[in-house]
């Protein structure tokens, strides 16, 4: 079967394509992903050496300039008008998107051709490129088991399939919690400036200091809060990147962070409770966020509630009380099979 993948301009959006990709391929099928050039290069170094491969000339929509905006949506245009005449000769059988609004041509382009479509939404609020393309979808597979603003004129079938994860967070799941209590506090890629504010100065306020603490950060605040916990005699390790986030999230009793999908899917693939921090102007994260912490796993605190006082005694409370975070971490373990879902709902 010829199967299309589109995907967004987000590492968020890629991985999930990739794994989807390369169970498709090792199932026989023949398989052409397309992407802009945001993730060229990511898209590149991870497809499946069987996959073909095609640039598209899209991007995300969301800038404040009008003149930015209508550019944007003109490079989606021309996109469009260009896979309409591509999918006429290579014939793809299934059209498969992964959100972001550089999957948007395929999906317009595959409703003109009458292809099935499918789209994958990782969030658990749709977000704006696929509630505009839901009008042209014939299935939307979720990451979470309710996703919020769905557009109510829609014929779509909903399917909860979950959110694709690397191999090594699926090596990890079900994880026993360390003997040795410790923290790990990321704040994404970007690093999260409350983050390095807030938390230590909860650590420093608490009497047990005998909790371990990773602490992901941005490059130009690693010194400054190595030295801090340093001078306080809380063991921590400071670091701007994690190579290994499946062991690091496994080695912790705790866990601190932002919301994205990714993040609050690892997180319930290996079975971790958590404190996380929805980025404020983020409705998608909120929705995350809300979403693990109704399974019990943890808390969903608005950043402007997010203070040392608060944490203090939240995490005095929590690791006083080991039992607890046992409790937290089997209630946010949730069985992910995303992959193997995702690719029977498309070839079925």
């Amino acid at each position: 079967m010829k199967i299309w993948i589109a995907t967004g301009g987000t590492g968020g959006h890629v991985f999930p394509a990739l794994s989807v990709a390369e169970e498709l391929v090792s199932r026989g099928h023949q398989v052409t992903i397309s992407c802009d050039g945001r993730v060229n290069k990511m898209v590149k170094d991870g497809k499946p050496t069987k996959a073909a491969m095609v640039h598209i000339w899209a991007s995300g929509v969301g800038a404040k300039s009008k003149i930015k905006q209508i550019w944007a949506l003109f490079k989606i245009a021309v996109s469009s008008a260009a896979l309409i005449l591509r999918f006429g000769v290579f014939r793809p059988q299934r059209v498969v998107a992964f959100g972001g609004y550089a999957s948007v041509p395929a999906v317009f382009a595959a409703h003109l051709w009458n292809v099935p479509t499918f789209l994958h939404e990782q969030n658990a609020a749709i977000g704006r490129a696929n509630k505009f393309t839901m009008r042209w979808v014939k299935t939307l597979m979720t990451s979470f088991p309710n996703v919020e603003g769905m557009p109510t004129n829609t014929t779509a079938k909903v399917v909860y399939t979950g959110l694709p994860v690397r191999k090594e967070i699926l090596a990890a799941a079900g994880a026993q919690l360390p003997d040795s209590p410790s923290l790990f506090i990321t704040g994404g890629s970007l690093g999260a400036q409350i983050l390095d504010e807030v938390v230590p100065a909860a650590l420093l306020q608490m009497k047990n200091k005998k909790i371990f603490v990773t602490h992901q950060t941005r490059p130009e605040n690693v010194s400054k809060l190595q030295k801090l916990y340093a001078d306080n005699k809380i063991k921590a390790n400071v670091l701007s990147f994690v190579h290994d986030m499946a062991g690091t999230i496994a080695g912790s009793s705790l866990v601190i962070g932002r919301s994205g999908a990714s993040t609050v899917i690892e997180l319930e693939t290996i079975g971790r409770g958590a404190i996380l921090v929805p980025l404020g102007i983020n409705p998608d994260q909120a929705a995350n966020a809300a979403s693990f912490a109704k399974l019990g796993g943890g808390f969903a605190i608005p950043q402007d509630k997010f203070t040392p006082k608060w944490l203090t005694a939240t995490l005095t409370e929590l690791f006083d009380n080991p039992s607890r975070l046992e409790k937290m971490a089997k209630k946010s373990l949730v069985k992910n099979e995303a992959v193997k879902k995702i690719a029977d709902e498309i070839i079925k």
